[in-house]
């Protein structure tokens, strides 16, 4: 079956504002025991905030680094899923379930992608 990354984008401030409520830890924990089960859910993991990140680029032939926090991003990766699943949709289905457990609050995008095999 194929993998997905689902790549989770959050407003940084949102996480800086005093994070995921414990209610909305609970649920996450009950989706992701439910997805685990289903063997969907193959990894998954929060980041840092970006103050503690850097960023290296690279751009005719020379190398930068930028160290965090990056000001010019409303939007930041704040997480990641590893997915396995038969196809897109079910991947994309799993994903809006796990945006569905969010506070209104929040501003949260996934952005699902297949992974590239062999």
């Amino acid at each position: 079956m194929p993998r997905y990354l689902s790549m989770i984008r959050i407003e940084e401030s949102d996480e800086l504002s005093g994070g995921p409520s414990p209610e909305l830890v609970q649920r996450m924990e009950k989706l992701m025991e439910e997805m685990t089960k289903a063997g969907v859910l193959l990894d998954t993991a929060g980041l840092a905030p970006t103050a503690q990140g850097a960023r290296v680029h690279y751009e005719g032939g020379q190398l930068s680094v930028t160290d965090g926090p990056f000001t010019e991003s409303k939007e930041v990766v704040g997480g990641y899923s590893l997915l396995q699943a038969k196809d897109m949709a079910e991947a994309v289905e799993w994903t809006k379930r796990f945006l569905k457990v969010h506070e209104d609050y929040w501003t949260v995008t996934c952005e699902v992608r297949e992974l590239m095999e062999g």
